[in-house]
């Protein structure tokens, strides 16, 4: 019978096909293998076959030792080579630099130079065999396209000549797989063995171990807490077992454990007790750092980041001890509460729930868990007590951490920082707090939190905002402290303010407004007047979204406008409710504007607020939104115009010789034919003042805020010149002969009185 024989291009085709099923069974079978000596040992022979290589080496890293070892097969023996992570041998240096290596000399030093100057071929293993080195292949092994798990390294073609395009592209299919492979396997060793020692020991038994799993998962308390309060498991023992686990040593806690300051510096110490490490000191051979997982990648990447090109040590310690350690450093108290954000942090990424991390993202923890519903307690209680005004929760999408911030005296800065895993659950138990739908993640909702601290019980605005990302969204909350509004007298205002502040309030109809741009203080303000005015014989309403602040004999309304009940609404009701004063939260339109003008003009006063930048544009907006300038001009009784600056600190204020440029820079904005009334002169006793920052103000300068003012009083002349529709510098050019100080001149007479600085009142004033 005649053999038929395939065409040239059918039969390379054919030998293709072979070729790629044969690196696709390898791979296979490294997916499929139980225990690192078996991907090393048992397929050495078909890598071999496929590559037609005289030699194969697969090396794993060591990190604690910057090695890579090998184990290579004899007849009855296996032994073990390692060398350095570095330039000093073809395999070392593409794990240092995660390159390949494709040479067909290992001998020729200037196609090593080629590669890398210091490139060198180690031939200590060449003289042991007795087999010379020619072409040389090497891949780095890579998990999770960045940490390193080792290198493969094939030897010698028999046919002689360079390994092909096709073996670099298959040796890094065969890469890929042992990266993935390792890495698996890796985590597989830590989910089984950590505490093989207390259960091989009979310190606890396999059904205790499982239930203080469970329990650890669910309540407050971490595991290793847990064996050691409630099942009574030795520290020292603990500390074994865990030693034994991470082949490294285990550091316990002890009053003269003290870590180096000098290492903290640079490092953010809220990070360090989120991750559970810390440095602990610094020698001829190193850092050595104590940390609660040596085996975990993406911290010791970290750690390496922290202190590069630094031998670092490591010895495995409790998650409390190293908690208590960085309280110490620190100068923390133990807290007291039902647990810090960094001990419910410290669950919520716990190894058992991290192991799962990929299910968790598929929604394993949800909005009812009991460390997040701490977590959401915990966030509120905190910034409520660092004097926050606002809370941010901004999530990132699935791989970036969702980022939690405050807003203290008007700045922004960053809390916490929660695992991505965790951030649809965290919103939608604030959203449950709030009574908002869990399921609307399209649209923008709003809702209200009644939150008890202690005895005393706060109330939370919370606006949820769809951001980018799937199903992303910004949750806001406002924090409103019902509380009693402060006297006049503790406002800020200057001598002249206050006097003329108080007139008007005396009289009995008119229009006083309070203006100034979100958060600048004004429905404040206007509650420090009405508790000025607040006596039994005077009937007063007020309308507001929300109400903040709440003081007795006032008659207080929350408007609702998504149900008509406007400010409008509301106002044209009080003028049937016999009021003498009426205060109105907002002028959002005209209807508002000309019920109040309305209002005043008929025997009320009436305080009422609007979003603008001066008290002069606050005439030029009234008139522009369609108010009638006579009867305006009839019922104004001035205009306050406010801003909010942080004031220096009184812990650690300080006293210095300003330079002359600070002083032209005082004179140049207040006005220079108006800073004489300062009687400030440039000399050697022109002083000003700064925050040095301390642990109150947390290290800014800076702790509270202080009003700068601007009042615009409605005189005979600017009434006259509000009916004739004046430019808005004209008006102003009036106000200040008649004694106005506008926002910056009020802000530099602070400065000089040591309350805040030049840079914050230019940082919200504007001259």
């Amino acid at each position: 019978m005649e053999t038929r024989v395939l065409p040239a291009h059918l039969q390379e085709l054919e030998q293709k096909v072979a070729y790629a099923e044969q690196v696709k069974l390898i791979t296979n079978k490294i997916h499929a293998a139980q225990d690192l000596n078996q991907i090393l040992l048992d397929l050495h022979k078909e890598i071999l076959n496929l590559f037609d290589a005289e030699g194969l080496t697969l090396y794993a890293v060591d990190t604690e030792k910057k090695e890579i070892f090998a184990r290579i097969p004899h007849i009855d023996t296996v032994e073990e080579i390692r060398m350095p992570i570095g330039e000093q041998s073809l395999a070392g240096f593409t794990a240092k630099y995660l390159r390949p290596i494709n040479i067909g000399d290992a001998y020729n030093k200037s196609e090593l130079s080629g590669i890398h100057p210091s490139l060198l071929h180690d031939s200590s293993w060449d003289k042991k065999t007795g087999i010379k080195t020619k072409q040389v292949l090497t891949y780095p092994i890579v998990a999770e396209n960045k940490y390193l798990m080792g290198v493969i390294q094939l030897l010698n073609k028999k046919s002689g000549g360079r390994f092909t395009k096709k073996e670099e592209d298959s040796v890094a299919e065969i890469a890929k797989g042992l990266g993935i492979a390792f890495y698996n396997l890796r985590k597989l060793a830590k989910k089984t063995t950590k505490f093989d020692h207390l259960v091989a020991n009979n310190l606890i038994t396999q059904a205790e171990l499982d239930s203080a799993i469970a329990e650890a998962r669910k309540g407050p308390m971490d595991l290793e807490s847990l064996l050691i309060e409630k099942y009574k498991v030795p520290r020292a023992e603990l500390g074994k077992s865990l030693s034994q686990f991470y082949k490294c040593p285990h550091m316990e806690y002890h009053e003269r454990l003290l870590l180096d300051p000098d290492l903290l510096k640079t490092l953010n110490v809220d990070y360090l007790k989120k991750n559970f490490w810390a440095p602990v000191k610094r020698d001829k051979s190193g850092v050595e750092i104590l940390i609660d997982d040596p085996n975990d990648l993406d911290k010791v990447q970290d750690i390496k980041r922290s202190f590069p090109g630094q031998n670092l040590r490591f010895a495995v310690g409790l998650r409390r001890d190293i908690s208590h350690l960085l309280r110490v450093a620190t100068g923390q108290p133990d807290p007291t509460t039902k647990g810090s954000v960094s001990d419910i942090l410290g669950e919520l990424i716990s190894e058992s729930q991290a192991e799962q991390a990929e299910e968790l993202s598929t929604g394993g923890v949800d909005e009812n868990d009991s460390a997040i519903v701490r977590l959401a307690n915990q966030v509120i209680a905190d910034a409520y007590r660092m004097g926050s005004s606002d809370i941010h929760i901004e999530p990132y999408g699935e791989k970036k951490e969702t980022m939690v911030r405050f807003r203290v005296d008007g700045n922004c800065f960053e809390y916490m920082k929660i695992p991505p895993s965790y951030r649809r659950a965290i919103v939608s138990r604030l959203k449950i707090m709030a009574s908002l739908d869990i399921a609307e993640h399209r649209k923008p909702q709003d809702g209200k939190i009644k939150f008890k601290i202690g005895d005393r019980e706060i109330e939370l605005r919370v606006a949820t905002v769809p951001t980018s990302g799937l199903a992303n969204e910004d949750v806001v909350m406002r924090i409103l402290s019902a509380t009693e509004p402060l006297p006049l007298e503790k406002m800020d205002f200057s001598e002249r303010n206050l006097r003329e502040l108080k007139a008007i309030a005396e009289k009995p109809y008119g229009i006083i407004l309070c203006v100034g741009p979100t958060g600048s203080g004004k429905t404040t303000t206007l509650h420090s007047v009405l508790g000025y005015i607040n006596t039994p014989d005077i009937k007063i309403w007020t309308a507001e979204d929300p109400v903040e602040i709440t003081q007795y004999g006032l008659r207080q309304v929350q408007v609702h406008p998504k149900i008509g009940f406007t400010f409008a609404v509301a106002m044209r009701a009080f003028l049937r409710a016999d009021p003498d004063v009426i205060m109105v939260g907002e002028i959002r339109d005209k209807e508002t504007a000309d019920t109040g003008i309305e209002a005043s003009l008929t025997g009320h006063l009436v305080l009422t607020t609007l979003h603008t930048n001066s008290a002069v544009e606050t005439v030029t907006r009234l008139l522009d939104m369609g108010c009638d300038p006579f009867s305006f001009a009839d019922a104004m009784l001035g205009v306050l115009a406010q801003r909010l600056s942080r004031r220096i600190c009184k812990n650690c204020k300080e006293e210095y010789r300003a330079t002359k440029e600070e002083y032209e820079d005082l004179v140049y904005s207040y006005g220079a034919e108006h800073w004489q009334k300062m009687g400030s002169k440039y000399d050697n006793n022109f002083k000003l003042h700064r925050g040095k920052g301390c642990d109150a103000c947390t290290k800014t300068g800076f702790k509270g805020r202080i009003a700068l003012h601007e009042l615009l009083l409605g005189t005979d002349r600017m009434k006259r010149l509000i009916q004739s529709k004046t430019k808005t510098e004209d008006m102003l050019k009036v106000a200040i002969e008649e004694g106005m100080t506008t926002l910056v001149q009020d802000g530099i007479a602070k400065v000089l009185q040591g309350h805040t600085t030049y840079k914050e009142v230019k940082a919200v004033a504007i001259k």
